[in-house]
């Protein structure tokens, strides 16, 4: 009878990844674009915005369900492990470790394969910018920066609360929140 039940784990985890893979390759992803909004939804539940993924994502509980059914079929061969009071156990530990370590795999790839473009706040400190509209005195206007090779522009106060006009170039002493400051180079 245990050699039944690790045998349909073992059949319906395998039969999940299959499924899982042949419809995400004729009907996509995981993701949906929603209509009107221009915004992008990420389906899933996961404990942080970084990229990765959750414990309790279907495929890391296929692996564990696959894992324990595979591991239970191997255990229940051996007479040292055969009664299922002792197979039943190591299987859940074994299962428990494989799916650990995919889940870190997982988790490892995705957080290596996520990059973007938009600049780190840290990183613009220093950076020479040119005001594209004047900043009046105490007033905020607009500058316009290039980071790793792509242009920017963004709103802008000089630090000490100077008007500065159109066309001059402004090195960034510091942002706070969505607005740089400034100062005339």
């Amino acid at each position: 009878m245990d050699f039944l039940i690790y045998l349909v784990c073992l059949v319906i985890g395998v039969i999940f990844v299959l499924f899982t893979a042949i419809a995400g390759h004729f009907f996509g992803g995981h993701d949906a674009h929603v209509i009107g909004s221009g915004g992008h939804a990420e389906a899933g539940a996961d404990m942080s915005d970084a990229p990765g993924i959750s414990v309790f994502s279907p495929t890391v509980i296929a692996s564990f369900v696959t894992s324990f059914g595979g591991l239970g079929i191997i255990l229940s061969q051996f007479n040292a492990t055969k009664s299922p009071w002792i197979s039943a156990p190591l299987a859940t530990v074994g299962a428990a470790m494989i799916a650990g370590s995919f889940l870190l795999v997982l988790r490892s790839v995705m957080t290596k394969t996520q990059s973007s473009s938009e600049p780190h706040i840290a990183d613009l400190v220093g950076v020479t910018a040119t005001i594209i509209t004047p900043i009046p005195e105490n007033g905020v206007g607009e500058i316009a920066y290039v980071y790793a090779g792509s242009r920017y522009t963004a709103p802008a106060r000089e630090e000490r609360g100077a008007a500065i006009g159109s066309g001059a170039s402004v090195k960034i002493t510091r942002v706070a929140g969505s607005q740089f400051h400034v100062v005339k180079v």
